[in-house]
């Protein structure tokens, strides 16, 4: 298993194989499962075991740092999956010289305060936001951060994923003229899934 260290320094393409396979070892189960849609799965895959992870968190911003246009000051998310997510982005950023907030797009306003639905910096109207999530299925959670996001006087056009479960997520961004980009597909997850099975009961 690579370390915390070795995560900060190794080249992006081994660090994206060491990262599915840490969502092989500690996210993807199967068996019967609802999900958040209410639709029934197989399988089921708990990003926030990779995001909240020592390295794992380290991996998921050095990897999705390069898919963010230069000219972004913010990235963003639905709370509570993505929120890891644009931390590590944000503070990665730092270390390489680049200024990116983090926001956090809440489900519901703040019900006191500035009864907001956005946390963070606020930002020039019209600023570019790039929405990040970690497993898209219907794509209705990061579509809702965006329309929030817009709502509050962002441009935002560009959503990335960790994995794309390919259930209508990438159909329903294309539809809104967004543009989707996913480091892992639910098929590069089962196959290197049952890769790492099948070594393991090699005698």
């Amino acid at each position: 298993m690579i370390s915390t260290t070795t995560a900060t320094t190794v080249d992006l393409a081994t660090l994206r194989q060491h990262l599915l396979d840490l969502f092989c070892d500690v996210a993807y189960r199967e068996g019967d499962f609802v999900l958040s849609s209410g639709q029934r799965s197989t399988y089921y895959i708990n990003g926030k075991q990779v995001t909240l992870h020592p390295w794992g968190a380290v991996a998921v911003g050095r990897i999705l740092l390069p898919l963010i246009p230069t000219d972004t000051p913010a990235v963003a998310g639905l709370t509570l999956g993505a929120d890891p997510m644009v931390t590590a982005v944000s503070v990665v950023a730092a270390y390489t010289g680049r200024s990116i907030a983090a926001l956090i797009v809440r489900k519901e306003a703040k019900g006191h305060g500035t009864q907001a639905y956005i946390e963070g910096l606020t930002l020039p109207a019209n600023s570019p936001v790039t929405v990040l999530e970690d497993v898209v299925t219907t794509g209705q959670s990061a579509l809702k951060a965006v329309e929030r996001l817009q709502q509050a006087g962002y441009k935002v056009d560009r959503i990335i994923a960790l994995i794309d479960r390919q259930q209508g997520g990438a159909e329903l961004y294309q539809q809104h003229g967004l543009h989707f980009e996913t480091v892992f597909t639910i098929q590069d997850l089962q196959t290197r899934s049952a890769e790492l099975r099948a070594i393991v009961s090699t005698p």
